[in-house]
């Protein structure tokens, strides 16, 4: 009988949810950071918080309130193995930024134990025991950046129960840039700053958006991802976040990019522009968080980026 392996690392990248015009129903992965995982199998039985190192050096150790922890725990507990897990965390995306932080740790920590484990779940079954740790970022968890993490590039959720997800083709010589203002946001409180309802010519012209960028992306007509890329019914309800968005937004659009948004509920802002176009853009963006006085670290990644990523079995 062969050996059992005692550890795997997994990980995952950070990820835009909505994707500007797509609230809760599109999410792109963004491989410009990563959050990698090790499972330590362990004969004690349970789930337990091993070494954090990254961005931060310390995390709640309490399965119910921690990400990785709990999708680990819930794939362990789905595959009814007897072991006990040692996890450890490494923090390559940052927290309470709109970049998925959360949905990042709970994917690397649910693809490491899988693989522990032999993989006995296909992706699309890792996605609910992923959305275990989500759940402890937001109830109920939303799915852009879970289902993003995942499986990478441009993906839709074209439903919830079951769950009908899949990745969207993606438009060619596109890149993504994105800044992280000095600001944290945090998903829930984003969330209730959201009116329950709106009007009828709101829902209409989001609803045009919407299919425009699509159909942009399948196609790869930039025209109609151009007219597409905009959020007139999340993002002006979310202003208050980050009151130096509209400027930041005119210097990307007046430098040429395809669109500008919040990246998941902010304080992160991502535009996609032409390849050719992406410097120019980048460097006005930059410019105007510089005028607002407002400190902002850039990243930029293919917009075709990689998801889940098991790194070794050991």
């Amino acid at each position: 009988m062969s050996k059992k392996p005692s550890l795997a690392r997994a990980s995952a990248p950070a990820s835009i949810g909505n994707v500007g015009v797509g609230f809760d129903v599109l999410g792109l992965a963004f491989d410009a950071v990563r959050d990698t995982v090790t499972v330590h199998r362990d004969t004690a039985p349970g789930t337990r918080l091993g070494h954090v190192s990254g961005l931060v050096e310390q995390l709640p150790e309490a399965v119910a309130d921690n990400c990785a922890l709990a999708a680990a725990d819930a794939v362990l507990k789905a595959a009814g193995s007897p072991c006990g897990l040692v996890v450890d965390i490494h923090k390559g995306v940052p927290l309470s930024a709109g970049m998925g932080g959360s949905a990042a740790s709970a994917v690397a920590a649910a693809g490491a134990v899988n693989a522990l484990l032999g993989s006995p779940f296909s992706l699309s079954e890792l996605l609910p025991l992923a959305m275990e740790g989500e759940k402890v970022s937001a109830d109920p968890p939303p799915w852009d950046n879970v289902m993003a993490a995942l499986m990478g590039g441009l993906v839709v959720a074209g439903r919830l129960d079951p769950p009908l997800i899949r990745r969207l083709p993606l438009p060619a010589g596109v890149a993504c840039v994105l800044f992280h203002p000095d600001r944290k946001v945090e998903t829930q409180r984003a969330r209730e700053l959201l009116a329950p309802t709106i009007a009828k010519d709101i829902a209409v012209e989001h609803a045009r958006n919407m299919a425009s960028f699509v159909a942009g992306c399948a196609i790869n007509d930039l025209d109609l991802v151009r007219a597409g890329l905009s959020d007139i019914f999340i993002e002006p309800q979310r202003l208050p976040l980050l009151p130096e968005l509209a400027a930041v937004q005119t210097a990307a659009l007046e430098a040429g990019a395809l669109g500008c948004s919040f990246s998941g509920s902010g304080p992160s802002v991502f535009a996609w522009a032409a390849e050719t176009e992406l410097t120019a853009v980048e460097r006005a963006m930059a410019a105007a968080f510089r005028a607002a006085n407002c400190d902002a670290n850039a990243y930029d990644a293919p917009i075709d980026s990689a998801g889940l990523r098991v790194e070794s079995v050991e």
